[in-house]
């Protein structure tokens, strides 16, 4: 794992050092579902470039919250065991959003990985 600081004063601190950030949240959201290839990932985030997607898979496995898995010519990612342990988090994130956005009248739109 890839620690940054050795001292926080509160435990969220150390979450959103971790998983701060659109990005990262939304990639670990996907990953929950199950493993993701590369390409399946960007037709699922279409918002973000390639650039910041592969960083921020570097990141995830440096922080050992993702595993990268190469295989015949494609690479595929999935969540860590303790990667894993943010599905209840990503979980009520998700259910959140989802409530928020019907309150609001905010329309989502999934987009399909294959």
């Amino acid at each position: 794992m890839n620690v940054r600081r050795t001292r926080y004063h509160c435990p969220v601190e150390v979450t959103v050092e971790l998983i701060g950030g659109k990005w990262t949240v939304v990639l670990l959201a996907h990953l929950k579902q199950g493993k993701r290839y590369y390409g399946e990932l960007r037709r699922l985030m279409p918002g973000i470039t390639e650039k910041m997607l592969t960083q921020r898979l570097r990141q995830l496995e440096r922080d050992g919250l993702v595993v990268r898995e190469p295989e015949h010519g494609r690479v595929g990612y999935r969540l860590s065991e303790e990667g894993a342990g943010l599905a209840p988090a990503l979980q009520a994130l998700y259910d959140w959003g989802e409530g928020r956005a019907r309150r609001a009248g905010i329309r989502i739109e999934p987009v399909s990985a294959g």
